[in-house]
Parts: structure tokens; C-alpha cells; sequence
């Protein structure tokens, strides 16, 4: 099919991609529209089918006009890589020229009135039929085009068509798209082409779904969860961040899937029947499968944004139409892409979902895109208040979506303090408050579920407020109070169950964990109980990101200002830290020599490393004993590991005592602050070695369950790890090693490791066992999967066993489980004897002591293959977590009940 696209290329001239035709493929088919400056301007038209793009020729371009056929000649087939290609065509070569991507995206057959994004041999069947048919009806989901249109051969000759706009919301005989004449994928004109300009190779990529960064082929979810943001204390800007209006309104997520449409509340209450010009709205969407995430807002007769009247909508649908609310609009403005046509989108990168729902995103009347701003955050915060919204939502632009998480990747910034609150009862009213209440005792669930005091609110309401929530109060009423803690009270209570959720602005927290000045705001029916924590505050220095602190604790040092004070040229100095004073020394002390033209990395830039990743390093050694691993004359110099520290102990070094079951107890250090982990850089601490289990106490479902009556101390507690842990190795050696020595890294190990970690992962996704992968830093890769602390190191170890053997039996070739280190050449080693109580890993972001400086580096599965272990190194480390976050955070909530996917019964 390609033959006549060869023959007019000599591709040792022309950067045009070489000819090759696709497999079967999956997903949406892809079109590309691109701007052609050969010997006259005209546009190329392309479809997919078969694995090409069918091509044509269209001189005076795409119009919206239905009225207005544009001559369409069919050309050559090209490759579908050209679907990317921007760039200039060499003189003297066929098209010779600038070329740009006009317009990208995908599209479906829709000649029978349905689509089949979903459904790549249906759609492929009917592009067939079009063809030979010589009529071909299609929708597009374009950043310019979209909509339905068609292309109708012509009787004057086979390669004479015309392109002609079917007429639907997107026709207009005023619009003139080819005034937006910008690439979609790199932002130049055919103008900055001919004036040198080239597009960065980053920019254009393919436009097929499935070949999107972060995409993950997966079943169409039943439910899906909101992901939340955290407060921030204050507006700012930063280049890593995007900026959308808050909205006051209710969180929706839309479920459609072949024409049936559903409305999840954030409890995940299905609402569909209170929206049906929204439903109607996303019924016409253009895709078989879509979830997106939003909110439904309510406008008043001004045009403004009114949460009043949507309640009152709600609270009368069935009695009234909105024109009796003085709404003159109800909205869903859609901001996040969640699911699309066989793919789950959650571990893309927000900006990329962005781009993709855009594009997807057919407006209407009922539905809309809900734009989002970039540059000067505090400017665009000001200009929200100043149109009467709450504030912004900051998202970083990198940020993956965590369905029902809330992530300091997510923050709200709003122009009041305002937060959601359990009523756990009220307070006698007195006056004409008699009949109603006095004040609503308030309070927020802790980590362990129960409800904690957080003072009372009595002001805001309303007389109708005031009667409809004492009748609701009353349906809950309870003869015990349900907070852990005894609330202080200034008249007598009644006690309800804590089911209501209301939210409070208030000025701040009192010093006792009370609220000051607090006024109601609104009734949240919309959130569970449950899901109600006191949030803190962030605050954002550039893009950076640190906690605030209590009332009454002076503020520490802001992370930045540590980091410029371990860059200036000081080889000894003291530091303080979090209010601790931290005496570092032999600074410019070489760990890694030099290395390939890299300069030697020292003790400096251990510290450097240590405190930028500091964030994300501490949530993961937080409350594990530690192994050190010390290399004080660098790493091919003295090296020890080391379980217990001797001499005296700096007084921020917590530490705790462990029994080693046949010797006797010893002093584990932990790592839970910032000063203790630049402390363990001074000491030349390069790797982190941490146990699977930690001295956290039990808290619910989510933790140690040993057997009835079972003292809970620091002993039993670390009989039950938090992980099943799988230690990957390669057996095939390079050739250059010495005889005796262990495999250095090679391409071809590594290769086969990712390899055998897929199949170990397809057994794990048959348990319902969730799998977190990461680099070891040398040669192999780990494997952690959380579960519940229910069963002992024994129990985990056999399970871990039982898991190795099924991989190793169905792979006996490639797969070894062999101890004997002379019967694993030429395989890959799964060590399933990491699953003991006090054996350790490098912890993830931990350096290791390779010449090329690298870390221990968690990955998405989608990475797997596609990168190296020398890629990650304590140098280029922080810049992908600024990019990508903690892809491990989400680690400890996503454990999983193993005693319902084993029968470990014999082995516990």
C-alpha cells in the first residue's frame, strides 16, 4: 500500500518518515490535517485505515460551511508515523516545502448514525465499505475540526473528491477556521518554518490514544472517585502550576458509555435523574466510553454564579422548572478526562488530559470546557475574587489523577478559610432559638475514624435553616456522644450520630485544635461523614511545596533556603534545621569519582540530593528501622553496614529497641525528620536501607490484626510487614566480569528483568493484588505489594514463594528461584527470601553506591522497557519528581486484604 509513497522519496534526503505499514491496531483510528507549503499552499487531509493514512489533497482547505464543498484529491498513502511530521521537504524532493500539523486527533465512522471509537475493527469494516462505496461519513475529535463530516467521491475520475461539513453544532458560515493557522503540535506557522524556526522533537508526537504517555488499556470502571486538593495558605505562582476558577457548585463525575449516561455525586450517589439537560448534553458526545470529571453550577438571572439557587432547584425539582428559581442556566463544566474509549487515562499527566479533553469535548449549552489559566497565579487568584468566584484550583501540570485521594498536588486557595465538619450534636437554643438549637458541636475524624472535637458553630443560619436542620438533627438524635474526647460546652446537649457534614468558614485554629470566629456556610450532603479530616494548610515557595505548622511552633527554615545554604562553597559549617543545629564537615570529601566525563560527586551533593527529594524520601522511611550502608571514603573506598549506633546519638535521632529473636535486643535508628536524614548524609550514609514492616501503630483495617489478645508492642508490630516484596535479578552477564563476580548491568539483563516482572505482574493482577515497581539502582528491579498487616513475615514469605514457583514453573527457561548462585546463570532470579523480619532493600529514592550515582527510582508500569536503571541519578532525580510527583504515594493506601486473595490459612 505504501509502494507509490517510496517511490517518489529518497529517504537518505528528506527527513519524511521511512515506509512502514502498521499491525492490526487498537483503539480510536487517528486523522491528521497538515499545512503544505509546496509549490502552492493547500492542506493534506488524512484518515486511517488499514494501518496507512489515506490521503487527499484539499487546495483551498477545510470549511465549516455546509454549503461550501471543497475539491478533496486522493493521493499516495502515507505511513502513519507522517501523521507527526513537521518540518521542511529538501528542494529538489517530491513536496518539497515547509509542512506543519494543522490539526490532529481521531475520529470514527459515523455512516449508521453510531460511532465506534471504542471498537477499532468496526470502524476499521466501515472505512472499508466507504471506500469502495466511494462515500465516507466520519466524525472528528480535532482541536479545530470536529463534528461530522464527509468526504463523496466525484463521477469526473477515482481521485476527485470533495470534503464537505455535515451540518451539526459545529457548522458555522462565519467561522473561518483557516484563520487559526498555528500548528496544534508545536505552536509555529508555516511562516516561523520558513524563517528557521524548527518545532522541538518533543512537541509532535502521535495522536493515537493508545500511544499517549501514561494511557493504560482497562475495563470501563463501575464507579469513580473524585481526587481532592489540600488548602493553601495563600496564592502564588509558579511556572509548574495551572490555575482553574473555583467553582461554587456540586462535584460530578459522568459516566457515559454507549449512549447511557450517569451522574455520581461525590459519595458516588447516582443523581442522574436532578440533571437531564446535562444528561442530554453528554448523551450526544462523540465517544463510546468516556468518564470526566467536573462540577454542576447554578446561575442566577445576573448571570453569576449561585449555590443558593441550586440548592433551592434541587430541593423543588420536582415541583418547578429553573425558571422559578431565577436560574437562567444549570452547567456542568467538565475540567478532567478520567476514561476514554477503552482507556483509562489516570496516569497521564494532568496538561496532557487537558489537552486530550479539549479536544474530545463537544460543547453545548449544558456542557461545558472549564478553562484553566498559566503565569502569574497571585494575578489570576485576584481577577477570580474580583468576578465574585471563591478563588482558584492550582494543579500541577504534571500531577496524575488519584481517584478519591487528597494530594498537595491539587491545591485550593480560597479568599476565605473555610472547611467541612461532622455535627456530632447541638446545643440547647435559648430565645427564639428555643425551638431550634443554640450551636452545632463540630468535629473531624482522625486517621483511626474517630470523631475529634473541633469546637461549635452558631452562626450563619437562617430561620428556615435553622428549623430544617433541627429536623434532621432530630432523626439522628443518640443517647452518647460521639466524639473520642469530651467537647467543651456552654449550655446542654444532645447528641446525634455524626452523619451530617456542613461546612465553616473561620478565621484560624486556636492553639487547643479549636475553630476561631467560625460561621456557617453551607450544608455539604454531598460528602460522607467519613472522608472528613482537618486539612492543613500549604504554603508554595516557587514550586516547592512544605507543611505549615501548629499554633505556638516557630517556623522552620524554608526548604530552599537549607539548599542554598549546603550549595555555598563552605567545606565545614554548622546548619540548623527544624530548630536543631547539625554540624556537617569534608564537604568537598569525593563519594562518586568522576565518571564518563561526569565530575566526581561529593558528600555536598549527597546532602543536596537528600534534602531536595527530602519530601518524598521521609514519607517512606518514616517509622522503619534502618540498616546504614556507609561508604566514608567514597564508594570504592571502606564500606559497612551498620545496624546500631554505638556512641551517643544526636537528640533529634529517634531510635527504637528490637528484639533479634536469637541475640539480643538492639537499638534501630529511624529516619522520621529532615535533620536526621542530613545527619545520616554527613555520616556518609549513601544508601537507606529499610525494613518491610514498621513501629506504626495498628490503625483500623489498614494495619497489624494479629491473633486475639496478642500484646501490641514494637515486637509484634514488626512481625507483620506493610509489603510482599520481590527482589528481581539478572543472571546474564555482560562478558566483562571477572570470574566469581555477580552480573554487571547490561542491556540484555535488564531487558529480560523487565521481562519477568510483567510476568510476575500478570499473576499479582489475577490475585487483585496491586504491584508498585521500582529500579534496585544496580542491575534488577523491585517489587512491593501492599498489604494488610494480618499476616506474619512466615505467612508473606510463603506466599511469596507460592507466586515465584507458579512464574518460574511457567517460564523454566528464562525464570529461576534457585539459591545456588551456579544454577541461576543465564536466568533471571526471583528472590522471594527478602519476606523475613529484619531484611532490608534500598528504600525508593535511596542513592547506590554505582559509579553512575543512581537511585533507587519508582516507576510506572507503561516505563517498563522503555528506560534504563543509569538513567536515574541523584542528579536528575528532583527535576522528575517535580514533574511526575511521588508515583509511590498513594503506596500505603492500596493495600489489600490478602487473606481474601490466599489461602494462607496453613502457613500463618
Amino acid at each position: 500500500m505504501l509502494k507509490d509513497y517510496r517511490g517518489k522519496r529518497d529517504f537518505s534526503r528528506t527527513p519524511e518518515p521511512g515506509p512502514s505499514q502498521s499491525p492490526e491496531g487498537e483503539g480510536p483510528l487517528t486523522f491528521v490535517v497538515q499545512m503544505h507549503a509546496a509549490r502552492r499552499l493547500h492542506y493534506d487531509f488524512r484518515l486511517e485505515v488499514d494501518g496507512v493514512l489515506k490521503s487527499w489533497s484539499v487546495p483551498a482547505g477545510p470549511s465549516l460551511n455546509p454549503e461550501v464543498k471543497r475539491l478533496a484529491v486522493m493521493v499516495e498513502d502515507h505511513p502513519l508515523d507522517y501523521a507527526s511530521f513537521e518540518g521542511v521537504i529538501p528542494a529538489g524532493q517530491y513536496g518539497a516545502g515547509q509542512v506543519i500539523v494543522w490539526d490532529e486527533g481521531d475520529y470514527s465512522p459515523d455512516g449508521e448514525g453510531k460511532v465506534y471509537f471504542a471498537d477499532y475493527k468496526k470502524a476499521r469494516e466501515q472505512m472499508r465499505e466507504g471506500l469502495a462505496a466511494g462515500k465516507l461519513s466520519f466524525s472528528l475529535r480535532g482541536h479545530k475540526l470536529k463534528g461530522s463530516w464527509t468526504l463523496v467521491r466525484m463521477k469526473s475520475g477515482p481521485e476527485q473528491w470533495l470534503l464537505i461539513k455535515h451540518r451539526d453544532g459545529f457548522a458555522s458560515d462565519t467561522i473561518d477556521i483557516l484563520g487559526k493557522s498555528a500548528s496544534v503540535a508545536s505552536g509555529l506557522s508555516i511562516e516561523d518554518i520558513k524563517s528557521g524556526h524548527r518545532p522541538e522533537s518533543s512537541t509532535v508526537s502521535s495522536s493515537k490514544l493508545s500511544a499517549l504517555p501514561g494511557v493504560t488499556q482497562a475495563p470501563f470502571p463501575a464507579i469513580e472517585s473524585p481526587m481532592l486538593a489540600t488548602s493553601a495558605a495563600a496564592p502564588f505562582s509558579g511556572p509548574d502550576w495551572v490555575f482553574e476558577p473555583k467553582l461554587d457548585g456540586y462535584r460530578i463525575i459522568a459516566m457515559v458509555q454507549d449512549g447511557k449516561t450517569r451522574l455520581l455525586s461525590r459519595r458516588g450517589q447516582d443523581v442522574t435523574a436532578k440533571y437531564s439537560g446535562v444528561v442530554e448534553g453528554l448523551r450526544r458526545q462523540p465517544a463510546a466510553q468516556l468518564a470526566l470529571d467536573g462540577e454542576i453550577i447554578a446561575l442566577d438571572e445576573r448571570g453569576k454564579l449561585c449555590f443558593q439557587c441550586l440548592q433551592s432547584y434541587l430541593e423543588t425539582m420536582n415541583r418547578a422548572n429553573i425558571q422559578d428559581h431565577n436560574i437562567t442556566a444549570i452547567i456542568y463544566y467538565v475540567f478532567d478526562l478520567l476514561y476514554l474509549d477503552g482507556y483509562s487515562l489516570h496516569d497521564m499527566p494532568l496538561v496532557l488530559r487537558k489537552r486530550l479533553l479539549e479536544r474530545v469535548l463537544y460543547p453545548s449549552k449544558q456542557v461545558r470546557f472549564l478553562e484553566h489559566f498559566e503565569g502569574d497565579g497571585i494575578a489570576i487568584y485576584n481577577g477570580a475574587i474580583g468576578q465574585g468566584l471563591e478563588g482558584v484550583i492550582a494543579k500541577r501540570k504534571h500531577s496524575l489523577y488519584r481517584p478519591g485521594q487528597r494530594s498537595a498536588d491539587w491545591l485550593k486557595i480560597k479568599s476565605a478559610q473555610t472547611d467541612d465538619f461532622v455535627i456530632g450534636g447541638y446545643t440547647e437554643g435559648t430565645g427564639n432559638r428555643a425551638r431550634t438549637f443554640g450551636a452545632l458541636l463540630l468535629g473531624y475524624c482522625d486517621d483511626e475514624g474517630r470523631l475529634i472535637p473541633a469546637g461549635h458553630v452558631g452562626t450563619g443560619f437562617d430561620d428556615k435553616t435553622l428549623s430544617d436542620f433541627r429536623r434532621r438533627l432530630d432523626a439522628l438524635k443518640t443517647g452518647q456522644s460521639p466524639f473520642a474526647t469530651e467537647p467543651e460546652l456552654n449550655a446542654p446537649a444532645t447528641w446525634v450520630r455524626p452523619e451530617m457534614v456542613v461546612e465553616v468558614k473561620f478565621s484560624q485554629w486556636t492553639w487547643d485544635g479549636r475553630l476561631r470566629a467560625p460561621v456557617y456556610v453551607r450544608l455539604r450532603d454531598d460528602k460522607p461523614a467519613g472522608q472528613v479530616r482537618r486539612t492543613e494548610s500549604v504554603t508554595i515557595a516557587g514550586y516547592e511545596t512544605s507543611q505549615t505548622h501548629s499554633p505556638g511552633v516557630p517556623p522552620d527554615k524554608s526548604l530552599g533556603g537549607i539548599l542554598e545554604e549546603l550549595k555555598k562553597p563552605r567545606e565545614n559549617f554548622v546548619i540548623e534545621v527544624q530548630g536543631h543545629k547539625i554540624t556537617l564537615s569534608n564537604l568537598d570529601k569525593e563519594l562518586w569519582p568522576r565518571f564518563n566525563g561526569r565530575p566526581a560527586m561529593t558528600k555536598r551533593d549527597l546532602l543536596i540530593y537528600l534534602a531536595g527529594v527530602s519530601p518524598y524520601l521521609l514519607e517512606h522511611l518514616r517509622d522503619r528501622p534502618l540498616t546504614l550502608s556507609r561508604y566514608p571514603g567514597g564508594i570504592y573506598g571502606e564500606h559497612f553496614f551498620q545496624k546500631h549506633w554505638a556512641s551517643q546519638l544526636p537528640e533529634f535521632v529517634k531510635t527504637v529497641r528490637l528484639s533479634e529473636r536469637t541475640k539480643k535486643d538492639g537499638e534501630y535508628l529511624l529516619c522520621n525528620n529532615l535533620p536526621t536524614l542530613l545527619w545520616l548524609g554527613q555520616v556518609a550514609n549513601i544508601e537507606f536501607h529499610s525494613w518491610f514492616s514498621s513501629v506504626r501503630p495498628a490503625t483500623g483495617g489498614e494495619a497489624y490484626q494479629g491473633p486475639a489478645g496478642e500484646t501490641e508492642d514494637l515486637d509484634s508490630l514488626t512481625d507483620y510487614p506493610d509489603f510482599i516484596v520481590f527482589d528481581i535479578d539478572p543472571y546474564i552477564y555482560s562478558g566483562a566480569e571477572a570470574s566469581g563476580d555477580e552480573p554487571q548491568l547490561n542491556r540484555e539483563g535488564f531487558a529480560r528483568t523487565c521481562e519477568a516482572a510483567l510476568w510476575l505482574k500478570e499473576i499479582l493482577n489475577k490475585l487483585s493484588l496491586e504491584a508498585f515497581i521500582k529500579t534496585s539502582g544496580r542491575t534488577g528491579l523491585h517489587i512491593y505489594v501492599p498489604v494488610i498487616r494480618q499476616f506474619n513475615y512466615h505467612a508473606v514469605h510463603s506466599a511469596a514463594k507460592t507466586i515465584c514457583t507458579f512464574v518460574q514453573q511457567h517460564h523454566p527457561d528464562k525464570i529461576t528461584t534457585e539459591w545456588a548462585v551456579e544454577k541461576r546463570s543465564g536466568k533471571v532470579f526471583l528472590d522471594y527470601n527478602q519476606n523475613l523480619r529484619g531484611k532490608t532493600l534500598g528504600s525508593v529514592y535511596s542513592p547506590r553506591p554505582a559509579p553512575e550515582a543512581t537511585v533507587s527510582a519508582p516507576l510506572s508500569w507503561d516505563e517498563l522497557g522503555k528506560v534504563y536503571p543509569t538513567d536515574f541519578t541523584i542528579s536528575n532525580m528532583p527535576d522528575r519528581l517535580a514533574k511526575l510527583g511521588d508515583l509511590w504515594a498513594n503506596i500505603l493506601k492500596a493495600k489489600r486484604d490478602l487473606k481474601t486473595m490466599l489461602d494462607l490459612s496453613g502457613s500463618a
